[in-house]
């Protein structure tokens, strides 16, 4: 090859590697913006919503905005979402955010509300762990389900 048709290529190839750089930056900064979901721990042992859509990339917030502490611990038996092994404790105003990277469900629990059966469905916690009620009952168990779907452009 010849020295001047080298020298000619190698401009035209930076201008073309700065448009690329340029472009991709350009589409980079005028990306949507991602709306994080909430799900909310009211003055009561719940998830609110119980379950909700998210998409991946999509963060998901878990407040908690009781005055007791709780657990957010996955359902690994059935998590197929990602974030296995969370056990985070959220005391009174604390939150955890969750971002997702493929399809999936992750469904979760406190387990000072909560527990897993042997087929590792959540139940009330039961007699040596739960508070019951003046008609026997142990309550429902503090859960929820996150669905995570392929992101849409």
């Amino acid at each position: 090859m010849s020295k001047r048709l080298v020298l000619g290529i190698v401009p035209v190839l930076l201008i073309a590697c700065v448009a690329l750089v340029s472009l991709a930056a350009r589409g980079a900064s005028q990306s949507k913006p991602v709306n994080p979901i909430k799900i909310v721990i009211p003055g009561e042992d719940r998830f609110a919503p119980f379950a909700v859509t998210a998409a991946v990339g999509q963060p998901v917030a878990i407040i908690n905005q009781d005055t007791d502490s709780h657990y957010v611990v996955s359902n690994d038996v059935f998590n197929t979402a990602g974030h296995r092994g969370t056990n985070t404790l959220l005391g009174a105003g604390k939150y955890t955010v969750l971002t997702f990277q493929h399809p999936g469900v992750f469904p979760f629990y406190c387990s000072f509300h909560a527990m897993l059966d042997s087929k590792h469905q959540p139940k009330a916690p039961g007699p040596f762990g739960g508070i019951q009620d003046s008609n026997g009952n142990f309550g429902t168990p503090m859960n929820g389900v996150i669905t995570v779907v392929p992101a849409s452009d």
